[in-house]
């Protein structure tokens, strides 16, 4: 029998439906409107198409919108003096700062997104917002590892006890993801490139979540039977085909529930955003009241 296919259409509407219906109260209640900034530098195609998609949904949902379109020849400290004008803004709630950079900032990466308030920091990418899900304290997290805990409890699947396995150790999800699966009681594994034995590991997950960043990397023998399978690659193979890191075809006739690509978790990740922004301006506003 096929896995269930876990459609994120489905999933980030019940989120975004819930959002929105939060943002109306939180603005009628405070007369603040939660506001979200994104800075891109550059014209990369694949980045112009997010920014679209996350600023009409924000017009959607009740967020002020705010896109800060930069020359790629922008320098560090110009960059960084826009982030700091943000920072300061009391209408802006939210900074993102779009990935990737253009080649001349990348080595500054880091430094950048550390510019970021942590309390403003929507990405949930500063080290302040990492520790603080460490050691569980209410921060803010990252967006797609987020997106897949809430796919998993709207789609009323139990983590509590469950053996999860993370396939790849990245900042922005396989990091996060352990530490919201451990915050979920469930027992974390998380294997690398320097894993030994990876299919045994892999086979014995009620939880596989793949995020390694390589086409159809996870085949059928490394799916225990019924386990769920959550697909967090984008791999483009083909100027207009993407697939993720899951063989899906043959997963699929051995996994109980599974993550598409397209038209997963993808589809959360701008949900979560939204849902972020309106928790930084809560944190915000309860700051300003003490």
């Amino acid at each position: 029998m096929s896995a269930t296919i876990l459609w994120g259409k489905t999933y980030a509407k019940k989120l975004k439906d819930e959002t929105k219906e939060k943002i109306a109260e939180f603005t009628e209640k405070t007369g603040i409107t939660p506001g979200l900034a994104v800075i891109i530098v550059g014209e990369d195609p694949a980045s112009q198409v997010y920014v679209r998609n996350k600023h009409t949904t924000c017009a959607e949902m009740g967020i002020n919108s705010q896109v800060i379109e930069l020359v790629p020849t922008i320098s560090k400290d110009e960059l960084i003096a826009t982030i700091e004008n943000l920072n300061n803004d009391s209408n802006i709630h939210g900074i993102l700062l779009q990935l990737p950079l253009p080649k001349a900032l990348h080595k500054y990466e880091n430094e950048l997104l550390y510019r970021i308030n942590p309390l403003k920091d929507v990405d949930g990418f500063h080290p302040v917002n990492a520790g603080r899900l460490s050691i569980g304290e209410k921060c803010m997290v990252p967006c797609t590892p987020l997106g897949c805990i809430k796919m998993l409890e709207l789609a009323g699947i139990s983590l509590d006890g469950k053996n999860a396995v993370i396939i790849g150790r990245s900042n922005i999800v396989g990091k996060p993801m352990a530490n919201l699966l451990l915050a979920k009681n469930a027992t974390v594994t998380v294997c690398h490139s320097h894993t030994r034995n990876l299919q045994q590991i892999a086979a014995t997950a009620d939880i596989l979540v793949a995020a390694v960043g390589k086409p159809n990397f996870v085949t059928a023998d490394m799916i225990k039977p019924g386990a769920v399978v959550i697909d967090v690659g984008i791999n483009r193979i083909a100027p207009k085909k993407i697939t993720g890191d899951v063989d899906f075809t043959t997963v699929k006739e051995k996994a109980g529930f599974i993550t598409p690509v397209p038209g997963g978790v993808g589809l959360l990740t701008i949900a979560m955003l939204m849902h972020n922004t309106l928790e930084a301006a809560m944190l915000q506003q309860t700051q300003q009241n003490r």
